[in-house]
Formats: C-alpha cells, structure tokens, sequence
C-alpha cells in the first residue's frame, strides 16, 4: 500500500485541493479531498488522471519520418502504405519488442498509461505463422509488463487486399489470417497477457476493405463480450470503392449490418455523412480518432462538433505514433476544428468553459470505454493511472485548476510531465521513464539494422 498527497487534482467531480489517494495493489481504494498531508505520504502539487491511447500500431513507431519524400505521383495514404509494408516485412520479433519498448516508454512519459494495440503484424517475413501463433503479440505483452504500461491487446483479423474479398497484396502476407488461424491466435494472445497485471484481450476486425460480410460475423464471438475495434471511413477513396462493392458507405454499412454498440471502438470515421453521425452518436460507439496521424496521412478532419453535438463520444490515439504526446493529439484535434470552422474553442461544449478540460474529460472517459476499463479516472475502484505536472512550468505561472490543462494542452512545449504512476507503480520521475535509456539504445540498434 502507498499513499499520495496531491495539493490539488482532477477527480471526477472535478478539480479538489488536499487530496489524499490511497492505492493497493495498483488499484486506488481510497481517495479523500481537504485532508492535511500525513506523514508517510508522498507529496505532489498536481494530479491528473493518465489516458488511454486507444489506437496504435507499435512497429510504425520505428519508420516515423521515413515517408517524408515526395515520390513521382501524388503522396497519398496509399503510398505511404508501400513504405509500410517495406519496413513491416524486415522486422523480427526481437525488433518489433525494441520498437514497442521505446513507444512505450514515450507513452507514459507523455501521460499515456494505458494502450490499444492494433496488433496486425503477426507471420514470420515470408508469411508463414510461428510455431506460437503469439509470438510477435507476446513480444509486445512482453514491451508493456517491462515500461509498466497498462495493455489492451486487439488483434487484426485481415484476410483481403481490398473490398469483395479481394486477394491480398504481397506486402500484407505478415497480416493475413484464415479463420481458424485467428481463433487460434486468440487464444494464444489470451495467454500471453494472462499474467500482466490489469491487461485484456479485444479483436480487431481490420476493415471492410481486409474482411468480408461472412469472415466479419465469424469471428466477432471471438471478442467474448471484450471490445471490438475498426478502421473505417479513413479515406474518401475507400469510401468510393465501398460504395461500388455494396452501394453503401463504410460506416453506413457497418451500421446496418453489424451489432455496432458500446463495446465497438471505429477508428477515424472520417469520411461520415450527417446521417451517420447521428446514427453513430445513438449507438453509444466511440469514435477512436488519431489526429496527429489523420494529418501525417492527410486523412481529411472528422465532424467532431457535430458529433458531440449529437451526443458522441471520442478518445484519441496515437495510431502511427510518428509523434507520441497527449497533449499533441489533444491540440491537433481541436487546431483541426478551428481550422475547418474558422472558429476558436471549437470543441470547449460552451460558454466558459475550458477547452483543455473538455478535451481531457472526453478522451478519459471515450479511451476507457473503448479499452473496456468500467472505472477510470482518480476515484476508489480504478487502476491507479495518476499523472502530475510540474507547478513551476513557465506555461503554468499564475493559473490553477482548468487553466493548468489549457496551459499543458495549448501552450507548452516539454518539461510539463513530472512523475506517472500506471497501476500504481511509479514508472516516471522528474520527466524521465526508468527505462528510457536502455530503451533508446535497443531501438536505435534495431531501427539502424532496418532501414540500412
């Protein structure tokens, strides 16, 4: 058991001053406002609960600024899927853990403590399967347990190249899965996170254009009541070519013929008509939306005023991870807005009210939602996900309470995050994760050997 002292923090009735938090076995069984600091307690100005990054794809964290050249054509999402694929089809299970380590530590140095893992790299290079069907899931189980990130594990299923059950393109043969494949990968996934304190296991259908109608239904009783996540409506061609396939637009379709509820996650939603987001909004769905790499990939801007408005829910991820920071994915998504609407404080719900801490409150409750944590935030009954900034920040001077997350979110740089705490062991002091060097050195080793 271990006792924090927060001069002040975010609960979820909002902000309170002397709090003291009390976590057992990397839960939080106790929190009490307006009490004095006892001795013993460990004592911090600041605390924020940390969020979820509900969508990434770990291995790309080792190609970020590889596709930064312009080829002969247009750059497009779709070439940049070639360099993709270049760099996937070279990695080893030892690479894929040296490139997940260093993510990871970088997550929770920016006050991510818990991931999605949109896991899709499963085969050997050549595309046959491993004698442990895990084994490049476990290699990532293994990268969470050691940087203490909290996991939730979604494996891809991906059959197809494109929409119709199209044949795969060669680039993809490390991803692709039959049926019976899949079953047998979730399973051994379900073991390979079974002693990792905290972690679950969810499916990830990859997305209409990689799964058919029938493949789809076959392997959602996979989930087993865990959550189920999506790429949908990226870009405005894969809308085009869905609509050719069945006259209906991805998310549309989805909607129609999918039992689309609370427990499904649809990543990005981009290209969604007013129709759709209101019916998206209904389901009670969360929109997984990645901002940073909706821009990376030119992706377009998700209708995120009028889902809110509509009663939707979002939280955000970090999905290429070619820039890691909550607070960046926070402040693209509403640059985003203003952009598109000319506007400022787009996505603030109202009058008065703080921008940052609209943003914080959404992506805290839609990332745990989506991760399937029915408690989040700092109160009794939640994994002890704490965050604390450093007072003394020159973007902090003279504010307190929602001022700070506007601060954090809008106008800092680095140097904001002082300690985290991801199921209740301190995994960041003074900015800097416990493993952040040997992590470096591991990837900067394995990255050099790729891209050579």
């Amino acid at each position: 058991m271990s006792t924090l002292h927060f001069g002040s923090a975010l609960l979820p009735t909002g902000w309170a001053d002397d709090v003291q938090a009390v976590v057992t076995d990397g839960i939080i069984t106790k929190v009490t406002a307006g009490t004095a600091p006892q001795a013993g307690d460990e004592r911090h100005q600041l605390a924020i609960p940390g969020i979820a990054s509900l969508h990434s794809h770990a291995f790309q964290r080792g190609m970020a600024g590889l596709a930064e050249a312009r080829g002969e054509t247009a750059d497009t999402f779709w070439t940049w899927r070639e360099t993709m694929y270049r760099f996937a089809l070279g990695m080893t299970p030892e690479d894929t853990e040296a490139v997940a380590t260093l993510l990871y530590v970088e997550m929770l140095e920016q006050g991510f403590t818990r991931v999605g893992e949109f896991h899709y790299l499963h085969h050997a290079p050549d595309g046959a399967p491993y004698a442990n069907p895990a084994e490049m899931a476990t290699r990532i189980a293994h990268a969470a347990e050691i940087t203490g990130i909290g996991l939730t594990l979604l494996p891809s299923f991906y059959a197809h190249g494109s929409f119709g059950g199209a044949a795969p393109h060669a680039g993809q043969r490390r991803f692709v899965c039959a049926i019976d494949q899949f079953a047998k990968l979730i399973t051994a996934t379900r073991l390979a996170v079974r002693e990792l304190p905290g972690a679950n296991v969810g499916i990830a259908p990859h997305s209409l254009r990689a799964v058919t109608p029938d493949e789809l239904a076959a392997i959602l009783p996979l989930a087993e009541g865990g959550p189920i996540h999506i790429h949908a409506a990226e870009q405005t061609r894969e809308v085009e070519e869905c609509i050719a396939w069945s006259g209906r637009r991805p998310v549309e379709w989805l909607l129609e013929h999918a039992p689309v509820d609370r427990r499904w996650c649809l990543i990005h939603a981009t290209h969604t008509s007013a129709t759709e987001i209101a019916t998206l909004a209904r389901s009670g769905t969360v929109a997984g939306l990645c901002p940073i790499t909706e821009a990376s990939l030119g992706d377009g801007i998700f209708p995120a005023r009028e889902f809110l408005d509509a009663g939707g829910r979002f939280g955000v991820g970090t999905d290429s991870n070619v820039l890691v920071g909550v607070a960046d994915e926070l402040r693209q998504l509403e640059y985003g807005q203003r952009l598109k609407h000319r506007e400022r404080n787009v996505l603030s719900g109202g009058p008065g009210i703080s921008t940052g801490r609209a943003l914080l409150d959404s992506a805290l409750a839609g990332g745990a939602q989506a991760l399937a944590q029915p408690i989040a935030g700092l109160q009794a009954g939640a994994r002890a996900d704490i965050v604390t900034l450093d007072t003394a920040h020159p973007s902090f001077a003279g504010r307190r309470r929602d001022a700070v997350l506007d601060g954090w979110i809008f106008a800092a740089n680095a140097g904001v995050i002082d300690c985290v705490w991801a199921g209740g062991n301190k995994v960041v002091e003074g900015g800097r994760h416990r493993l952040r060097q040997k992590a470096r050195d591991t990837f900067n080793a394995a990255v050099r050997r790729l891209v050579a």
